[in-house]
Formats: structure tokens, C-alpha cells, sequence
């Protein structure tokens, strides 16, 4: 059972720094073809410092350099019955191969529908480069739970 005692939790900050290699495996694994993607005198041509991460990149990130305080398992999940919901992706700035990067991870809300039968976990994970917001990353799961 979700304790709702851990809305407004955050995480420890993180800091990652992007890798080209990181970046093209990403966009191959999409079936990405722009060269900004992948070649950085591209990426430079077409007026970008280095080369450029797709859009939904920033959720790699949160894989990449996961939260140790704000785990599942810390906030009691079990991860039988445990499915993904929905993930909402908001870009500010665009995201570049050698940024270093800042991830913040808050949960936000915890709520249950069908009786208790399901519950939802919402987190947000805030992408920052240098103080400012790069990305904002919300995700929600749902845990099936037996219910008497």
C-alpha cells in the first residue's frame, strides 16, 4: 500500500553528464535518421553547439542516474502487479551530447480508483543544466492490489 505521507518527497540531486555515445545509441534504438543525432559537424551545421538529443532523450536520463533515496523500493512498491501509466515529457531547452546535467525527483501526488483495487504512484523529475529547467519529466504507475 502506497503511504500518501510521501507526497511532496524529493530525491537527492543527480548529476549526469551526456555522452555522444549515449545520444546515438538512443536515436538508432528510435529509428532516428537525422544526422543532427548522430554526426556532430551536422549537428554544428545546422547551428547546434554538438549533437542533439531527441526529444524524450531526458527520460534515458532518470535511468542513467536514478534516484538512491526516492527508489521504489523505499517508498515500498512491490513490483508485482506494478505497471507503467503514462509519462509526460516538457521540453524548455533543448538537450546537447556533454551537458551536465541536474535531475531532481518529487513525488507529486498518490491517489486510487476501482476501490483500492489500484493505486497510482505520480513523480516528476525536473532536468536542469546549469540553474535552469531543461525538461520536466512526469511518470505515473499503477500497482494492482488484492482487495477483500
Amino acid at each position: 500500500m502506497l503511504n500518501p505521507e510521501n507526497i511532496g518527497r524529493k530525491s537527492e540531486e543527480r548529476e549526469i553528464v551526456v555522452e555522444h555515445g549515449q545520444l546515438k545509441l538512443f536515436a538508432k534504438a528510435i529509428f532516428e535518421t537525422n544526422p543532427i543525432y548522430f554526426d556532430e559537424a551536422a549537428a554544428k551545421a545546422a547551428g547546434h553547439p554538438d549533437i542533439l538529443a531527441p526529444p524524450t532523450f531526458g527520460n534515458c536520463l532518470k535511468l542513467l542516474a536514478p534516484s538512491k533515496d526516492l527508489s521504489y523500493d523505499s517508498l515500498g512498491i512491490d513490483y508485482k502487479g506494478l505497471l507503467h501509466a503514462e509519462e509526460k515529457i516538457e521540453s524548455y531547452q533543448p538537450i546537447y551530447a556533454g551537458d551536465r546535467l541536474t535531475l531532481l525527483t518529487e513525488v507529486v501526488d498518490m491517489y486510487e480508483k476501482k476501490g483500492g483495487a489500484l493505486e497510482f504512484l505520480v513523480m516528476r523529475t525536473s532536468i536542469h543544466r546549469q540553474g535552469e529547467l531543461v525538461q520536466s519529466l512526469t511518470g505515473t504507475v499503477v500497482m494492482r492490489q488484492e482487495v477483500a
